[in-house]
């Protein structure tokens, strides 16, 4: 592993977290206390850096320097606020497009995504601070550089990442298997957003309430289930043929 893509011993990480370093988690030795433990998890709260618990065999294997019990990744992506985001895309004249992932844990699909999205219009992939996959070098590769290119948001909550959206004047839509409403019924030409779910669980149901409209994708046949990254290449291409 590249040391330069670690971050050792709890001062270290305290500075990394108030300057504008970029952090994608934090490994914590199981049972950590103390002020400047309860001060990085604080810091990491505020910007939405997941923090993971481990034991410290874990650390240990990571780096041979004393780590403290403290050891970070630095982040290999560029994360940006919604608002930033938006405001950007709006200056620049574009109507905005963003995919919102809910518990997409294979990074090649999340990879795959990104390419997609990147060559079908959208500006920005937003990802919540848990329960999905980490953007490693193997989403890197996945992504054949898409993920270096596209505007990365990572969040605290996508319930609040919606209501920011329609606050925004951004319609939110989801892709539900069940949905009477086909991926071709909606109107993709105002600004949009689409939220994909996990292939297990699909998108949370307190999140698909909240959403303007859901749809879904129509099959041949009576396999239920389409690959996540397959699908979100489906409905962005609708869009893009739409916008055109």
């Amino acid at each position: 592993m590249n040391k330069n893509s670690l971050i050792i011993g709890r001062q270290p990480l305290i500075e990394a977290l108030k300057s504008d370093k970029q952090i994608d988690k934090i490994l914590l030795q199981k049972n950590s206390s103390g002020e400047i433990i309860n001060d990085i998890r604080l810091l990491a709260k505020n910007k939405h850096i997941p923090i993971q618990f481990v034991p410290i065999e874990k650390l240990n294997s990571l780096t041979k320097t004393n780590h403290q019990g403290v050891v970070a990744f630095t982040a290999l992506v560029n994360y940006l606020s919604v608002q930033e985001v938006i405001d950007f895309v709006v200056a620049k004249g574009e109507v905005p497009l963003f995919v919102l992932l809910d518990g997409i844990t294979d990074i090649r699909n999340i990879g795959a995504i990104a390419r997609t999205a990147l060559c079908c219009g959208a500006q920005a992939i937003i990802i919540p601070d848990k329960g999905v996959g980490a953007l490693n070098e193997d989403a890197m590769k996945s992504s054949a550089g898409a993920l270096e290119k596209i505007n990365i948001c990572r969040v605290g909550s996508l319930m609040k990442t919606v209501d920011e959206l329609h606050l925004n004047g951004i319609k939110v839509y989801a892709s539900e298997m069940t949905a009477s409403k086909k991926v071709f019924d909606i109107n993709y030409v105002e600004p949009c957003a689409i939220i994909m779910g996990g292939e297990e669980k699909g998108v949370y149901p307190a999140l698909m309430k909240i959403c303007d409209e859901k749809f879904s994708i129509p099959m041949q046949g009576d396999f239920e289930s389409l690959n996540v990254s397959v699908a979100t290449g489906m409905i962005l291409y609708e869009v893009m043929k739409q916008r055109s």
